[in-house]
């Protein structure tokens, strides 16, 4: 079905052009920088509306998804190549485009999601005309540099006016960071060994479930030529334990976790009804955002179910309602994959099964798609937009993370004409049925018997090096945060029976808070 424009109010937000690329087997001194990547994606996406000629002069907004070393006060990828000081205008000067409004976004993989929002919202009103939203990463060239003791030379510097959002709200306490919280690597264990508690499953019986739901993913990233990771891995092998799928953070072997050593770009462009009128772009181009909503959960220790997301449960409830579609009305999803307990819960907060027939993923996932940065929910957007344009009317459903389950936004899309005036409902007016969940009670400094609530136990290539506990206290309930005794086969026997409800007790040693099960 193609929509007809006749009956489109002219102001209805529209995406018009997508692409995307990944750079493979490119040695680093021929790669692409960052913004180089993102341009490319870029000139793809206006070639894909059929008319990049005539469109390019016409960008007035041009927003850049933040770099991952751009995103943190401690740089995991410290280098010496230099950087964009101005990254939308970098990737406008390579295309030829002089935007009024140059955006450099938030960190936050939810980013993506939450600008095609809100340049949606923007268009509607008549404040944006056109707008190009792109990001990249140039992470596997970064490490390859590094290691090969390569000169890169990305400093690029752009005149022009920029707003740099910056790293927005803190996700994380200086406390919880002590401990462990907001490592990704760490904190999803937090929340997938709280799951395997409340589902009631062994360790061996969960670690297969995982399998079981990451299988398909793998599956969908074998048959897309942009995936990083693309390798048909069975659900056997992705709960295998050994040398080449080793632990990185328990219960999740190296096969499961987001692997960010990729080159990769995305870039998406929106403009409104009349001007694709206007600029003759094909109806069959279009794809509509029939809903989109933005909630945040709370702080890890704040939040009083760590196997769930109110903000998740919210938001794509919003964008449902918006869209005057249920998930039974969805075709395909694309749900946000870093670790399985973000779709894990995710699915849980949507009502569908982990084994839906339909998908769960039109990439493959960070495993094994890729996990450009901050960029990756680009990816599923365009890869969703290809999708539907396959098959007119159909609807796809794009969910979005930011953090550790902490900033989430959801879209939802179609070929299918919007009616009416296209106008969203303000996130600040639901965010509060979040802000209303309640919040345990919680110490920094605890002492006495004590249970655990969650835990993981974190590995280096020679194995099991530390361990940590989201705890409660057995007199007050109140939650704390505390360290693991070091020891080998203490932290080995966690890995063999369950410890979630494990009693003991909990002290102060040399400034830190130290758990000791019962016996020990």
């Amino acid at each position: 079905m193609k929509p007809d424009a006749a009956k489109l109010e002219d102001s209805t937000p529209i995406i018009v052009g997508v692409g995307q690329l990944s750079e493979k087997n490119v040695p680093p001194e021929f790669a692409l920088s960052p913004m180089g990547l993102a341009a490319e994606a870029s000139r793809t996406a206006l070639v894909d509306t059929g008319v990049a000629a005539r469109l390019v002069e016409l960008i007035d907004t041009l927003a850049v998804i933040r770099l991952f070393s751009d995103s943190t006060n401690r740089p995991r990828l410290g280098h010496d190549f230099g950087r964009a000081d101005n990254p939308p205008r970098a990737v406008a000067r390579r295309l030829g485009a002089d935007p009024v409004n140059a955006i450099y976004g938030q960190l936050g993989g939810n980013t993506p999601q939450k600008l095609v929002n809100e340049m949606a919202e923007r268009i509607a009103r008549g404040d944006v005309q056109v707008a190009l939203l792109t990001g990249a990463e140039a992470i596997r060239t970064t490490q390859a540099a590094l290691r090969a003791g390569t000169e890169l030379d990305w400093e690029e510097h752009d005149a022009g006016t920029l707003e740099d959002r910056g790293l927005g709200d803190a996700l994380t306490t200086p406390h919880e960071f002590e401990y462990g919280i907001g490592i990704p690597v760490q904190t999803y264990p937090l929340f997938e060994n709280a799951i395997r508690a409340r589902r009631g499953l062994s360790i061996e019986e969960h670690l297969m479930t995982m399998g079981q739901l990451m299988q398909p993913f793998a599956q969908t990233a074998t048959a897309n030529l942009h995936a990083y990771y693309g390798e048909p891995w069975t659900a056997e092998r992705l709960a295998t334990v050994d040398e080449d799928n080793r632990l990185v953070c328990f219960p999740y072997p190296k096969l499961m976790n987001a692997r960010d050593s990729v080159n990769q770009a995305a870039s998406v462009i929106m403009t409104s009804v009349s001007m694709a009128r206007h600029l003759r772009i094909e109806q069959s181009k279009w794809v509509f955002l029939h809903g989109c909503a933005e909630a945040d959960d709370r702080l890890v220790t704040e939040r009083s179910d760590l196997a769930a997301s109110p903000a998740i449960r919210t938001n794509t409830s919003r964008a449902l309602a918006m869209a005057g579609k249920s998930v039974a009305d969805m075709s395909y999803f694309d749900l946000y994959s870093c670790f399985p307990s973000a779709v894990e819960i995710a699915c849980q907060e949507l009502g569908i099964a982990i084994d839906d027939k339909r998908g769960l993923t039109v990439t493959g996932g960070l495993p094994f798609f890729g996990g450009p940065g901050n960029n990756y929910s680009m990816h599923g957007i365009v890869s969703m937009v290809e999708r539907l344009r396959e098959r007119p009317g159909s609807y796809g459903l794009v969910t979005a993370n930011g953090g550790w389950l902490s900033k989430h936004a959801t879209g939802v899309y179609s070929t299918q004409p919007w009616t009416g005036n296209w106008q969203r409902e303000n996130p600040g007016s639901y965010q509060g049925e979040v802000d209303l969940s309640p919040v345990p009670a919680f110490t920094e400094s605890p002492l006495g018997a004590a249970k655990i609530e969650t835990y993981t136990v974190c590995f280096d290539r020679n194995g099991p090096q530390r361990g940590f506990v989201v705890g409660r206290l057995a007199s007050t309930d109140q939650r704390f945060l505390a360290d693991l005794p070091t020891e080998v086969l203490l932290l080995q026997e966690l890995l063999k029976q369950e410890a979630i409800g494990l009693r003991g007790s909990v002290v102060q040693q040399n400034g830190r808070n130290l758990f000791f099960p019962a016996g020990y």
